[in-house]
């Protein structure tokens, strides 16, 4: 088996390597997302239009978020009742608190599915351009919230995949930690 430090020098291996670079980082890409963009409010509360969740596929995205390092479950602190807000606690690192809305709330849940979260802002452009978030109508209103977006709600486990790429990518943002790529 080769060692990575001779994987390193192999062109193909280096771009299988940055594609694996935490979402923090600038040059991200995703795979294009299918359908067409649900509709949403242009205010605040920020919703999504006529999309239902899945809820299989809610309880998986928990499940995964809650096994996050100092990462703890719970009411929202700045979204709809019935949000669920995914928190770090104090001994947390944060890299970029100007990014959080508020607390130490990274991103939230929405009954609907969709969930709002802080990212990069390269992170955030890359996945509105691929068609799976929107920006926040807040994105603009202070620095820091350029990447605060809207991702909308996954349907397939396909998209969940992608959806949770995105919230450890919000987590590796805020917190500075890169975490291992996982696997369902």
């Amino acid at each position: 088996m080769p060692r990575l430090s001779n994987l390193l020098l192999i062109p193909a291996a280096v771009s299988l390597l940055t594609a694996a670079v935490p979402a923090s980082a600038q040059n991200v890409t995703f795979p294009m997302r299918d359908g067409a963009r649900p509709e949403t409010t242009n205010g605040v509360p920020h919703v999504q239009i006529g999309v239902s969740p899945v809820p299989e596929l809610s309880e998986e995205m928990l499940r995964q978020v809650a096994a996050l390092p100092w990462v703890v479950l719970g009411a929202t602190r700045v979204s709809l009742p019935g949000a669920v807000g995914f928190q770090l606690t104090s001994d947390a690192p944060m890299a970029q608190p100007q990014a959080i809305v508020g607390g130490r709330e990274f991103a939230h849940l929405h009954p609907d599915g969709s969930l709002h979260a802080a990212l990069h802002p390269d992170t955030a452009r890359a996945a509105i351009d691929a068609g799976w978030a929107v920006a926040h109508p807040w994105a603009d209103q202070r620095a820091g919230w350029e990447g605060f977006v809207m991702i909308y709600t996954p349907i397939t486990e396909a998209e969940l995949d992608v959806v949770l790429q995105l919230v450890r990518g919000s987590y590796t943002y805020i917190t500075g930690e890169p975490l291992p790529e996982t696997q369902r």
